[in-house]
């Protein structure tokens, strides 16, 4: 496919100037002349330089990769149809989306981007971690840098003993068998070549405690509403957990809270003054 080097150069500034820095989590500001958001703005919300966002709206420069449209794509907040017709003026043929993609629809971000001081993170059905909010990282540390399989919480989970530290001992045996629960359950929907078939067949071959609750064929367990963090340097939370699905494409907003006037309330206000030193 060919780059539409002028028709992609007009989306771009359209699609800029239609969005206002309260859409995207930003400030406004007491001195804003710019229609929309300016285009270093887009470049911060897209992880790319100025120069490399402003030379793409001004008909020149490289010809931009699937990584680049893609963080494009979501630093916009585009829909998954205007992020496919993004792709195509660029040259390149729609990465997936749906089931399977990684792209994050408008409506869950714009409720994530007003989350900045509450625990919170989008995640895909197998439970890789796509965005999280700065007092989300200070509680779990950063979950959004793993690759292939290790994306899947659940895949960590049987794999990374480090992953089990971050909850109370107590909930390990049923987060085991949710784990293997959700998955079964996604492995099914989605059919062999998934994504959730390859990570059961790994996990059945490699570890005995999941093969042993695999051969259980569970299926039907839900997240406990309270779920108990450890952390490192403020030490056990209570934290309640609520979602919002996104159906289109199976992602989920968890945004956990402390009940006012409780331990762990006061400690959820400490972790936001600690910060994100974890990793």
């Amino acid at each position: 496919m060919q780059i539409d080097r002028a028709g992609l150069a007009q989306f771009l500034r359209h699609r800029r100037q239609a969005l206002q820095p309260e859409d995207v989590g930003l400030p406004r500001g007491q001195r804003r002349r710019t229609a929309g958001l300016r285009r270093e703005e887009v470049a911060v919300l897209s992880h790319m330089s100025t120069d490399y966002y402003s030379r793409l709206e001004q008909e020149r420069g490289p010809h931009p990769s699937e990584e680049m449209l893609a963080s494009i794509a979501q630093g916009l907040h585009l829909s998954v149809e205007e992020r496919d017709h993004l792709f195509r003026l660029a040259g390149q043929r729609p990465s997936e989306h749906g089931a399977s993609g990684d792209h994050i629809g408008p409506g869950l971000l714009r409720i994530f981007d007003r989350l900045e001081d509450t625990p919170a993170e989008i995640v895909t059905e197998l439970g890789e971690t796509l965005r999280q909010t700065r007092l989300g990282i200070a509680l779990t540390g950063d979950l959004t840098g793993f690759r292939g399989p290790a994306r899947s919480i659940g895949y960590r989970w049987f794999t990374s003993p480090s992953m089990r530290e971050l909850y109370a001992q107590e909930d390990h045996d049923h987060l085991s068998r949710l784990w293997v629960s959700s998955l079964r359950e996604v492995a099914t929907r989605r059919g062999q070549g998934s994504k959730a078939a390859a990570i059961a067949a790994e996990l059945s071959e490699t570890n005995e405690e999941f093969r042993a609750l695999w051969d259980t064929h569970e299926v039907g367990l839900r997240p406990q509403e309270v779920k108990h963090f450890v952390h490192p340097e403020v030490g056990k939370l209570e934290l309640r957990c609520q979602q919002l699905l996104d159906p289109q494409q199976s992602h989920a907003l968890l945004v956990y809270t402390a009940d006012p006037g409780t331990e762990s309330h006061e400690k959820l206000a400490l972790l936001s003054v600690i910060g994100t030193g974890r990793s």
